[in-house]
């Protein structure tokens, strides 16, 4: 149980405790800040050795959006499970709305993602995604989640 508004970190391992995601389809790195029932911060640093990148372009890698909302996804995952009541639940894809791609994520980026819950409603939560490299917003996105 953790201490209202109480900032949580965790690091790759800890993650892989809590969501079931493994390489290569593990989209992020560390969880910066996370108050549970709140919001949440982390990253995903990208390398040319990521698979995707091999395909999604020859001569020309960029991160596939649907990449970016995943990873927003996973890092949102532990605002709604450090809570009590989803301890040892999974958290589900419900949809996605005013989904934005704003600019382009390349190898050498570090993908920043701040997310925030807005809403919840007994096992749905929604909230306001936001993706960043070097401070700059390249992807947004209203994301439902459901917990199972």
């Amino acid at each position: 149980m953790t201490e209202e508004n109480e900032i949580l970190s965790f690091d790759t391992t800890e993650i892989m405790k809590m969501i079931p995601h493994r390489y290569p389809f593990l989209l992020v790195d560390k969880i910066t800040e996370c108050v549970p029932g709140k919001y949440s911060k982390g990253y995903k640093n990208l390398t040319i050795n990521e698979e995707f990148f091999q395909g999604h372009f020859p001569n020309n890698p960029i991160m596939p959006g649907v990449l970016q909302l995943e990873a927003m996804a996973q890092c949102s995952a532990p605002i709604l499970l450090c809570l009590d009541q989803f301890k040892d639940k999974l958290a589900l894809f419900a949809s996605m709305d005013n989904v934005r791609f704003k600019n382009i994520v390349r190898p050498g980026d570090r993908l920043d993602m701040e997310i925030e819950l807005t809403k919840l409603k007994g096992p749905i939560g929604k909230s306001h995604c936001c993706g960043y490299v070097d401070g700059k917003l390249v992807v947004e996105a209203d994301m439902t989640v459901c917990m199972k």
